[in-house]
């Protein structure tokens, strides 16, 4: 057998160290969410040129989990169908089309509405027990500022994760964007539509408003699932081991393996098998591999892996 160094010791620990941190389960939060309306005449009325309308209220609450892969809306980025319907009527049903798609693409996992409509200006509503995966770990939404030409208060993209650990609790205070599809400088639905449309901008200090918050959100942890590794790691078994160059890989797990690789003492991808067989054995010759210690990385078809160390004489 080939003699093995202390630096290729270090490798192939730092080899599989690498690959067991990713085979780990995951883990899952639950959440409430809870509105806090703040716009108010002292704050958002122009000094009393632009009171608040005697109809003032917010839309629903609406939004999404979601991963990096989609931004829904954005200061700087143009107002899709979606957002420009909540900014402009309260009208969620594009958004809840676009929302659909990332779902349907795999870039989101859930569609968030809470139905508090009509709720004052500085009414309260909660989104309660929302569950959130490590996979999904953003949070997007959105309510209108109504009534108003295309003004809505919201946030975009905010994650929940703070390095490996879920975010506890969180207050986030919430200002006014224009979605730059409709005219207009009053509390008020009748205005021409913005031709040429422009990008989502900041209200802050544009009148009616001031640098005064509109809202606050307040995102509670409610508690933690931690899933346990999944049974493919650990239903996975190589004999004999040390082999002199025949293995048989047993599954006991209910997941059909989808390939198999070998990693030799320096982290090199050496020989990679691809499965197409539901068989709990799986026979492999490996007399073509050199005597030595290698890293075996079983892969499911739901793309669990479970990591083995394997000695050929």
């Amino acid at each position: 057998m080939k003699t093995i160094t202390k630096s290729q010791k270090f490798n192939l620990l730092f080899l599989f160290l690498f690959f067991s941190i990713f085979s780990f389960g995951q883990s899952m939060a639950t959440y409430s969410i809870t509105f806090n309306g703040n716009w108010n005449n002292t704050d958002h009325s122009d000094n009393g040129m632009t009171p608040l309308p005697s109809n003032d209220h917010w839309s629903d609450l609406v939004g999404a989990t979601h991963n990096p892969s989609v931004v829904f809306w954005e200061a700087g980025q143009m107002a899709t169908l979606g957002i420009e319907d909540v900014a402009e009527r309260g009208d969620n049903d594009a958004f809840f089309n676009e929302v659909d798609m990332a779902i349907t693409v795999g870039n989101s996992d859930q569609w968030l509405q809470q139905g508090f409509s009509p709720n004052n200006a500085m009414g309260t509503s909660t989104i309660m027990s929302i569950t959130v995966s490590e996979d999904f770990p953003l949070l997007t939404l959105v309510s209108m500022i109504a009534p108003s030409p295309d003004w809505f208060a919201g946030i975009h993209g905010f994650s929940l994760r703070d390095g490996n650990n879920w975010k506890d609790n969180i207050t986030l205070d919430l200002f006014p964007y224009d979605a730059g599809t409709e005219d207009g400088t009053g509390y008020g639905t009748s205005n021409p539509a913005t031709i040429p449309q422009d990008n989502i901008s900041s209200l802050v200090n544009v009148a009616p408003f001031n640098d005064k918050k509109v809202a606050t959100m307040t995102i509670t942890l409610e508690s933690v699932l931690n899933l346990p590794d999944n049974n493919f790691k650990s239903g996975i078994n190589l004999s004999p081991n040390p082999t002199n160059g025949k293995v048989t890989i047993n599954n006991s797990s209910s997941e059909i393996i989808d390939n198999i690789q070998f990693y030799d003492i320096i982290g090199k991808l050496v020989k990679s098998v691809k499965l197409d067989s539901a068989n709990n054995e799986t026979q492999l010759n490996l007399e073509d591999l050199s005597s030595g210690i290698y890293l075996v990385k079983v892969t499911s078809a739901k793309g669990n892996s479970s990591l083995k160390k394997l000695v050929i004489n």
